[in-house]
């Protein structure tokens, strides 16, 4: 049964992340961060949704750091949304610290604006920093190519799991693989991290012209 699964969760991968998700997909694919390299651009300041100006490197936690690359508008990023929210906002009660990163190009789809950032904090009721990332610069440099992708980083700064949030968008109630908040409780617990990479499944970035990479 569980070779079954993983093949069922191989083929979805590429059907997913072989097509757009919806109008103003990117081809544009920079090499992921690699499992143990430290944070980029950990202290570049980006604006989040109470106004302030917020960095990774600011919501570092005792025992780990958590980002997400995610935005408003993308079907996959809703249908994980109060997952990525609910684990979010208990992560720093396990001494982990995290941050969600928009950094679509609001020109090309317009909900994922931040005034609009700012309505979906509110409504979805995150504790955490929900950031502007208003070059694209950041999620070139960590080469996120999806919408939600997940970085997770233990208390020494080093990447020890990358991917996506569990094995079943559509059902949290099916889910059997609940990649990402496995690998934040171990890392809370002072463990291995079970499963460290899979293939993020989601919208392209919307990158903006010009972003480094």
């Amino acid at each position: 049964m569980k070779a079954t699964r993983a093949a069922l969760l191989a083929a979805s991968l590429v059907i997913v992340t072989g097509a757009p998700a919806y109008a103003g997909e990117t081809a544009t694919a920079p090499t992921a961060l690699a499992l143990g390299a430290k944070a980029p651009m950990a202290d570049t300041k980006m604006k989040a949704t109470n106004g302030k100006e917020i960095s990774i490197a600011d919501v570092k936690g005792a025992k780990g750091t958590l980002v997400v690359f995610t935005c408003n508008a993308c079907p996959w990023a809703k249908k994980w949304e109060s997952r990525i929210v609910k684990l979010g906002n208990e992560a720093s009660k396990k001494g982990i610290g995290m941050i969600a990163i928009n950094s679509n190009d609001p020109n090309v789809v317009a909900a994922d604006g931040y005034d609009q950032m700012v309505v979906r904090a509110k409504e979805r009721g995150m504790k955490f920093a929900y950031t502007f990332d208003a070059t694209s610069g950041i999620a070139k440099a960590f080469g996120a190519t999806r919408t939600p992708e997940a970085f997770l980083f233990d208390a020494s700064g080093k990447l020890v799991y990358h991917g996506t949030i569990d094995d079943n968008a559509d059902d949290a109630a099916a889910v059997k693989d609940a990649y990402l908040a496995n690998a934040v409780n171990a890392v809370a617990g002072g463990k291995a991290v079970p499963v460290a990479e899979t293939k993020a499944l989601g919208c392209g970035i919307k990158f903006r012209k010009g972003a480094a990479s």
